[in-house]
């Protein structure tokens, strides 16, 4: 392996050692009380198998066989979550062919930040994430369980469902993706109608239908956002079977697959020695694996929140500045929207996960000796799953690209460094990722136009208050102040403006996720607005710069200057998708550079 790798590791398990150390223990003491269910009363068993089959009561009721709890966020609005609808019965199927029992210990809500994108509701989206963890902890609280299936998907889902799984490490879990859905209309075509309609050249009609096109069936959005990058992150953290994360809903692959996932934690379960429990499996080198198959493919910014907060719950403290030091080592493999034109699909179709982890592999970038449900080492992951008989075999995976203007090899990358940077200065410290933006835009030095709303920025654009050089501040946008939204209604408006030639950037306490585009946009700025950041504290006409290239967020303003200026006012704005009832989250949250997290382990 390079040795900046296992440095960075080392680091990182010497950062974490007291906090690691505690977490196993915790995790060792739950194990060695046994079996779940022979701890429970009689009373408290017959509520557990009341609603059973005479033959699942049977098995229940004794200590031998074994109890599958399947959290799932099936839900029928959001396409990415629609294809759970039968998998629990499909499951439980398998299962029972192993002697075994499962039960949907409970459900966890699904929200879509492509739904809820400029409205009120996008303003739960990230704590939507704490209360999915929480969700998962109170379905597995019924303490009546021996392994976990995990079912979701999309953003703050599959990063929920982590989080509360770990804090029951000490059984074996394995997550369960539903796939993509088949590719609509390219995403280049779809970006260019949305600039379009932002530039009012086109109506409402004609950008209804070409989302409608994009957005067109069940599975996940196909363009490289943090729903895709969450399965990227499973299947190189092994908590995914090897292929499993972008095979399309409704196929005879992805049917074997879940019934693959179902006899693999059966198998998981039945080990004496745990061996295989979740917090066996989610250690500081699985961890370090993830960030590197981020890096190396552009993948979304939430991330830069979520493997923090994740980590942290397994014990593990990595910060910014770990992932800033792996992106200069990692190259970019791959060009997926929006840092190209192709989709996951195509991503899949060149190679894929086989592909990009043998290419990680042999370039000495990932650590190939960990756990995983699929058995011990990362070697198993560099192979192509296959049905034979009606079950998933495994053969040799691609030895070449099959398309490199998606994916390429390690001796052959599109860029010798990964597609993140932390960016620092008297602003604060923020992150920008770079792998969709054009060199010649790395660098923006420009007035400052301060908002603090969305729909200000757009009706400024609209204004033509914007048709020139310019550094848009939108504050207020953290996590203490409102949750810290996704801001892509800024997305086409920003893209305008650069491509009538103006230099143009965001700096910004809020999100901009996994659809971070062509415009260099600083995010996360930590402090934030709401804890009297410095980016409270910027005017109209300041000036500004960001520079991807050195690392630096910089306001020009003598400090003189700035002591004498009194803190921006909060902005008042109404509550209208309930989010009162998250009040006490906005009070308790941490840093954005700790993971934006209300939970005390993060800190």
């Amino acid at each position: 392996m390079k040795q900046q790798i296992l440095d960075i590791t080392a680091r990182i398990i010497e950062r974490s050692a007291v906090h690691r150390a505690a977490y196993l223990e915790q995790i060792e003491r739950r194990r060695r009380r046994g079996p779940r269910r022979s701890a429970l009363s009689c009373g408290n068993l017959a509520h557990v198998s009341a609603p059973c089959s005479a033959a699942d009561k049977q098995r229940l009721h004794g200590e031998q066989s074994l109890n599958i709890g399947i959290v799932t966020a099936y839900n029928d609005m959001l396409s990415a979550h629609q294809p759970y609808k039968d998998v629990p019965d499909l499951l439980k199927q398998t299962l029972a062919e192993f002697g075994a029992t499962a039960q949907v210990a409970g459900g966890v809500p699904a929200m879509c930040d492509g739904i809820t994108q400029g409205r009120g509701g996008m303003e739960l989206s990230l704590f939507s994430r704490e209360v999915i963890a929480m969700s998962t902890a109170v379905a597995l609280s019924h303490d009546a369980f021996d392994g976990v299936m995990l079912l979701g998907i999309c953003d703050k889902i599959v990063p929920g469902l982590m989080i509360g799984a770990l804090r029951f490490g000490h059984l074996p879990a394995i997550f369960v993706p539903s796939g993509p859905m088949p590719s609509g209309l390219p995403n280049q075509e779809k970006a260019r109608v949305r600039q379009a309609f932002a530039a009012g050249q086109i109506g409402r009609d004609d950008l209804l239908a070409a989302e409608s096109a994009s957005y067109h069936s069940p599975g996940t959005c196909t363009f490289y956002g943090t729903a895709n990058s969450n399965q990227l992150l499973m299947e190189l953290m092994g908590v995914h079977l090897p292929g499993a994360s972008f095979v399309c809903p409704g196929t005879e692959l992805r049917t074997a697959f879940h019934r693959e996932a179902a006899a693999s934690i059966a198998r998981l379960s039945a080990e004496a020695d745990g061996q295989h429990m979740l917090a066996n499996i989610v250690n500081e080198k699985a961890i370090v694996n993830a960030m590197v198959g981020l890096l190396a493919t552009g993948g979304s910014t939430n991330h830069t929140l979520h493997i923090p907060a994740m980590a942290a719950a397994a014990g593990i403290r990595v910060t910014w500045e770990d992932l800033s030091e792996l992106s200069s080592i990692v190259p970019s493999l791959t060009r997926i929207y929006p840092n190209g034109t192709a989709d996951i699909n195509h991503f899949q179709d060149a190679g894929g996960m086989a592909y990009l982890i043998a290419q990680l592999l042999d370039g000495g970038l990932l650590h190939e000796d960990v756990l995983t449900v699929h058995g011990t080492g990362l070697d198993a992951y560099r192979l192509s799953p296959i049905i034979k008989d009606d079950r998933i075999i495994y053969t040799a995976g691609p030895d070449r690209s099959g398309d490199n203007s998606v994916l390429r090899s390690i001796s052959n990358p599109f860029a010798p460094e990964g597609g993140l940077v932390v960016l620092k200065g008297n602003l604060g410290t923020g992150v920008i990722k770079v792998s969709a933006v054009k060199q010649e835009h790395y660098v923006v030095d420009a007035p400052a136009r301060v908002f603090t709303e969305q729909e200000q920025v757009k009706q400024a654009f609209e204004a033509g208050e914007l048709d020139r050089d310019v550094v848009v501040v939108l504050r207020f946008q953290g996590p203490k102040c409102n949750g810290m939204p996704e801001l892509h209604k800024l997305t086409p408006v920003l893209g305008v403006l650069q491509d009538r030639g103006y230099n143009v950037a965001l700096v910004t306490d809020g999100r901009m996720s996994g659809a971070s585009g062509k415009v260099p946009a600083a995010i996360h700025v930590s402090p934030e607005a709401m804890d009297g950041g410095p980016i409270a504290y910027i005017c109209d006409g300041d000036r500004v710069r960001l520079d991807a290239n050195t690392g630096e967020l910089t306001l020009f303003v003598d400090q003189q200057v700035l002591a004498q200026r009194e803190l921006a006012p909060v902005p008042e704005r109404d509550a209208d998708c309930g989010q009162e009832l998250f009040g006490v989250f906005r009070q308790a949250v941490g840093s954005a550079s700790a993971g934006a997290s209300v939970f005390g382990f993060a800190e």
